[in-house]
């Protein structure tokens, strides 16, 4: 998973919680502009702390798994699917 798709998984997750940015922004201790460049993409690099605050604030994780070199996951599957 990349940055982009992290950005647009943290909005869908927002909005599906009725939350504006600025109020991700109060909860995760971040600024609205962050919370804006991140899921727009438009910022590239962003510290594990912050996307850690952002997650934890839409109650969500980031989980660690061994690498799945041979096989699509499920989310390479549903992008595929039109």
């Amino acid at each position: 998973m990349d940055l982009q798709i992290l950005g647009e998984e943290i909005a869908t997750q927002r909005k599906a919680l009725g939350m504006t940015q600025s109020q991700l922004a109060l909860r995760s201790h971040t600024s609205r502009a962050t919370i804006t460049a991140l899921e727009t993409c438009a910022q590239r690099e962003l510290g594990f702390n912050k996307v850690m605050a952002i997650l934890a604030a839409l109650n969500m994780d980031l989980r660690i798994t061994s690498a799945n070199l041979s096989r699509p996951t499920l989310e390479d599957l549903q992008r595929e699917t039109p």
